[in-house]
């Protein structure tokens, strides 16, 4: 069963971020706070986890689009090929409520590059889950949970997501109700910025 860790944007306990780590670097998935959404994660070198995170979405990792969440710039280029006037894009507009979707290089871990070229890079603008990307030391893997209901699209309360995922996941962090709007998906393969999803974020603001 899963722990449930309250955490707090500021003053942010630091016992329990290690705590988290520990579990990221065992190979655990989490459920963490985003700016927009609850989160399904994991460290996205760790392959089994990757795979645990399918067998709870039912999907498979090379047909599903996976982003990264990321500490600051300074990691993206690690991980893609980022023009110089995507890069100033990124640099306003992030952190964020925005994907933005660029060309991986033969950095990503080859279970989430599988017949797929580009990799979705996230900043979200929440001090919780960046702290924890930043002490792991890299990414974690993104995807968003969905609920069933066919009114609320996606679960917002943390302790009704740790009820329903209680027995498939290895951490739940309550770090206070989510929002119901997913991020903005941006392609920024080329300059020509193209928004494929909108959700959250206005990206009219950063042109």
């Amino acid at each position: 069963m899963a722990e449930f860790i309250k955490l707090y944007e500021k003053g942010t306990d630091m016992r329990k971020i290690d705590q988290i780590i520990s579990c990221l670097k065992d190979g655990g998935v989490i459920i963490y706070p985003t700016d927009t959404v609850y989160g399904l994660g994991c460290d996205i070198h760790n392959t089994r986890a990757v795979e645990r995170i399918c067998q709870i979405k039912g999907i498979k990792p090379n047909k599903n689009n996976f982003s990264f969440i990321c500490y600051d710039l300074s990691h993206i280029s690690d991980y893609a090929k980022v023009s110089n006037a995507a890069f100033k894009l990124m640099k306003k507009a992030l952190p964020g409520p925005f994907t933005f979707v660029l060309d991986g290089n033969n950095k990503v871990p080859k279970v989430l590059a599988q017949g797929k070229k580009t990799v979705g890079i996230r900043i979200p603008d929440n001090e919780i889950t960046r702290l924890i990307v930043k002490e792991l030391g890299n990414p974690i893997i993104t995807t968003s949970i969905r609920d069933e209901d066919d009114i609320v699209e996606y679960s917002t309360d943390p302790e009704l997501i740790f009820e329903k995922f209680q027995n498939v996941v290895d951490i739940v962090i309550d770090g206070g109700f989510g929002n119901n709007i997913p991020s903005t998906i941006v392609d920024a393969t080329s300059d020509d910025f193209e928004v494929i999803r909108q959700g959250l974020g206005e990206l009219e603001e950063f042109l």
